[in-house]
């Protein structure tokens, strides 16, 4: 496959405006008298400059300067790349995102709700949905997923439960999603947004892990395509672009307020975007769309499919399969292991075989199947679970007695932005027990809520807060 790729022909190109914006300032540079202030790496210390290179600081620029055009509004480079992107993905308009999709997800919850409004929410949702309702002053009405118990993990969403949370609350704002889960998991977001449609509430999709779905067949159908209003995709993590970079889409016929998500995105960003990060989702969309990136995509689904076939000849290492009621993405290969936590079979892959992966919880881990990945990398990461299965390692991690994945349905006191504002104390985290949090402590990977302001603590969420000392609880 890789041959496939290098023989692509060099005369398919597809356009990259800022890209080459960047480029042809590079090779154009002029006296510079703006920020930033290490002027092109001559500031910066020496050994960042020989480690990262004297070309990427040069590149290293913002907005405003050298005609790359402006991010708020989007002008020039900037603006094309967008409705480039817009166009790739197949929405009406595209936002640049920089600090990932979690201002994604503020300016959502900051831009198209208000105190008092509810939203109804997944509890397996990311940190920065609650941190967005904190500053709406919106209400979750959390829709509680299936659980898949033997793999210690969430799973899909039903359309039922949208359905009743709907039946039962007025004053709804938006109904907001997380597909896929985490480790691949996929809702049946169709007739979700059926549902969302038939009681005229706009469903937002937070598919920060879906960034590839438009781009191959084999994977499942974006929400764009599928009724969603709004659709989040982390392109820096499967999608190629760098870390921290993301993209906000507006759907075709959108009953959300575009301008007051703008206004929202405009009061949340930096008012230096870096210009290599906005390049890199350029680049992301722009090699995904070519004869190059697709290949390199097929490979990344074909390499998965080897991985679960060769996992499948194993007698103690198991992989998440598609099963009644829910689907799974093919590139997140979520495994586990008899007789061993996903923790200890982590730490066995990163210390015995220099592997690292992209999480792990109670149970099992996530490996992900990515663009760049190798069917090399593939070959050895087989032979190293081929060499675990055969071998006799002892479980450790259970002395820690400690819990990674919240599986905690809530208890709610307060409403979650009265308990942020409210005055608080901090105890001992014995003494917290049957007292009212009044912070937010959700751990990253994979970023899921233990506890959020207003949520009564007790004894089933110690296991989870064993590097907590201290809890603040309401006064």
């Amino acid at each position: 496959m890789t041959d496939v790729i290098k023989k692509e022909n060099k005369s398919t190109k597809v356009k990259a405006p800022i890209v080459e914006a960047l480029k042809k300032a590079y090779e154009n540079p002029t006296y510079q008298f703006h920020i930033p202030g290490h002027t092109k790496g001559n500031g910066s210390l020496p050994e960042f400059r020989k480690l990262i290179g004297k070309k990427a600081l040069s590149l290293d620029t913002t907005d405003e300067f050298d005609n790359l055009g402006t991010l708020h509004p989007a002008t020039g480079p900037i603006k094309e790349a967008q409705e480039l992107a817009a166009k790739a993905f197949g929405a009406k308009k595209t936002f640049f995102l920089l600090n990932g999709s979690t201002i994604g997800n503020l300016a959502f919850a900051m831009g198209l709700t208000k105190k008092g409004q509810k939203i109804i929410i997944n509890r397996n949702c990311h940190r920065s949905a609650l941190a967005g309702m904190i500053i709406s002053g919106a209400d979750p009405v959390w829709v509680v997923p299936n659980r898949l118990e033997d793999w210690g993990i969430w799973g899909n969403i039903s359309p039922e439960s949208i359905e009743e949370a709907l039946k039962n609350n007025d004053n709804v704002g938006m109904v907001w999603i997380t597909n896929p889960t985490y480790e691949g998991v996929i809702s049946d977001i169709k007739s979700i947004a059926l549902i969302c449609k038939k009681h005229n509430v706009p469903l937002i999709v937070d598919e920060a892990h879906a960034s590839l779905w438009n781009f191959n067949d084999h994977l499942p159908e974006s929400a764009l395509k599928l009724g969603a209003d709004a659709v989040l995709h982390s392109l820096h993590k499967t999608g190629g672009s760098m870390s921290q970079s993301s993209m906000l889409h507006v759907a075709e016929n959108s009953k959300i307020d575009v301008a007051a998500l703008e206004k929202a995105l405009k009061l949340l960003h930096t008012t230096s975007p870096s210009m290599l990060l906005l390049a890199s989702l350029d680049a992301a969309r722009a090699n995904l769309e070519s004869q190059r990136g697709k290949k390199q995509l097929e490979r990344a689904v074909l390499n998965a499919k080897y991985l679960r076939r060769e996992i499948d000849k194993l007698e103690h290492i198991h992989h998440l399969q598609p099963d009644f009621g829910y689907k799974t993405d093919v590139t997140k290969v979520f495994i586990k292991a008899d007789g061993l936590s996903g923790k200890r079979l982590e730490s066995i892959l990163e210390i015995d075989f220099n592997i690292e992966v992209e999480s792990a919880s109670d149970e099992g881990l996530l490996l992900l199947s990515n663009m760049g990945n190798t069917r090399a990398d593939m070959q050895y990461l087989i032979k190293c679970l081929q060499k675990i299965d055969k071998s006799h390692y002892s479980d450790i991690c259970y002395l820690e007695n400690k819990k990674h994945m919240p599986m905690l349905s809530p208890i709610i006191k307060m409403s979650l932005r009265d308990a942020y504002y409210s005055e608080k104390e901090t105890l001992a985290k014995d003494k917290c027990i049957g007292r009212i949090s009044g912070e937010v402590i959700a751990e990253c990977p994979p970023g899921i809520a233990v506890l959020l302001p207003g949520e009564l603590i007790t004894e089933a969420h110690m296991p989870y807060l064993v590097d907590y000392d201290f809890i603040e609880v309401i006064k």
